[in-house]
């Protein structure tokens, strides 16, 4: 089968799938409307879906080897302000970074493998996966046993990526890491509450919590090699309800995130122990809660220029190559990868004009469905190249 064809034939259901599960956008693990839809879709192609922990598995084909395919399909807890006519409407979640597509892709990537199954020389394995942006969902799924029965070979996943680039770009990384780890982190400094008025009678939690902040930088600014690529952010400093009131205790709220196993190590340890520290200079408490742990995102480099050789044979027009990306954002699909031989790569997704200002989880970004015809065919030729090159 000519993958591409077929999915540009199919491109227009692959649109209306894609704005359903936009429309419908549900966050973490919990995507029941979206789970279902998912179900729904793969028993009308012919396949029989399952639960797998809070996520949906199929396969297609029989023996080894086996390929596993992954997409994502959840939302952010954010409004949407793109303007799109089949926005969420509850203004509390939105599809602002392409997981819609995801699923909506590999949904018909699964409808054109189930086509051509009989021709398949082994399995091919699809895993619909809620809870990325929480970096819960790739855990759950593991746990409920998606790497085994079968036992996965390699895996592939795709992500969309908007902009001001033209679609047909393909990125990807097949010499070192092309994703961050996360390690996020909830500090919570614990005082004495007092009076504004007398201050003497407390202990500040926010005064602790303040250099707790600063001395946080200090990290990256004199403990981090500064050939390591690393970034520490506190995005949230939540503390007391009124002026004249100092309160008990202090939150702050971050994420750890490096290319490198090293550095990341050493400010996980660090940001620890000088959170502990700076407290108790102040006569105050902080307890250190663990709230995400994803390795950096590194790509098989065999398995990655392979297919980046099987996306070269699709003919797709103006399909091109850029290699040697790397972000910082994190991606818990690392979490499979430390298992099973791995690839990720991005699709441009973007518009050249004003359509393309804006980027992944700004309300306002919007993404180019000409991706609809590219993404499944990848998929699904992808996979057939991989079976078929690989036989025992």
């Amino acid at each position: 089968m000519d993958y591409y064809q077929r999915a540009c034939e199919l491109k227009e259901d692959t649109i209306a799938n894609r704005r359903h599960i936009h429309t419908n956008a549900e966050v973490g693990l919990e995507t029941p409307k979206t789970r279902a839809f998912v179900k729904e879709k793969l028993r009308e192609y012919g396949l029989e879906p399952r639960d797998c922990g809070h996520g949906v598995v199929a396969t297609l084909g029989s023996g080894s080897p086996v390929i596993l395919l992954r997409a994502d399909m959840d939302a952010l807890p954010m409004p949407e302000e793109s303007g799109e006519p089949f926005a969420c409407p509850d203004g509390e979640h939105a599809h602002a970074c392409g997981h819609d597509f995801h699923a909506a892709m590999l949904l018909t990537a699964a409808r054109m493998l189930k086509e051509t199954e009989g021709d398949l020389k082994g399995t091919v394995k699809l895993m619909f996966q809620p809870a990325e942006e929480t970096f819960e969902g790739a855990k759950d799924m593991i746990a409920a046993g998606v790497l085994e029965d079968p036992k996965p070979d390699v895996a592939l996943a795709y992500h969309v990526a908007p902009g001001q680039m033209p679609v047909g770009i393909f990125m990807y990384n097949d010499k070192n890491t092309i994703m961050y780890s996360v390690d996020g982190f909830r500090i919570e400094v614990k005082g004495k509450g007092s009076h504004g008025a007398y201050p003497q009678r407390s202990i500040d939690p926010i005064n602790a919590a303040v250099h707790i902040y600063l001395a946080l930088e200090a990290i990256m600014a004199r403990e981090v090699d500064p050939t390591a690529a690393a970034v520490m952010t506190v995005g949230k400093f939540d503390a007391g309800t009124a002026a004249n009131i100092i309160p008990d205790t202090a939150v702050l709220e971050g994420t750890i995130r490096a290319n490198d196993k090293d550095a990341r190590e050493l400010m996980v340890r660090r940001m620890r122990e000088v959170a502990e520290a700076t407290a108790a200079a102040y006569g105050a408490t902080a307890e250190v809660t663990p709230l995400s742990d994803v390795p950096p995102l590194v790509c098989d480099p065999e398995l990655t220029r392979e297919f980046v050789g099987y996306m070269n044979e699709t003919g797709i027009p103006g399909l091109t190559p850029y290699p040697g990306i790397q972000a910082s954002a994190s991606e818990d699909f690392a979490t499979i990868a430390e298992q099973v031989p791995s690839t990720f790569m991005y699709l441009s997704a973007g518009y050249t004009d004003e359509r393309g200002r804006y980027s992944a989880h700004n309300p306002k970004v919007r993404f180019n469905e000409d991706v609809c015809g590219i993404g499944p065919a990848c998929l699904a030729h992808c996979a057939v190249r991989w079976l078929e090159e690989h036989q025992a």
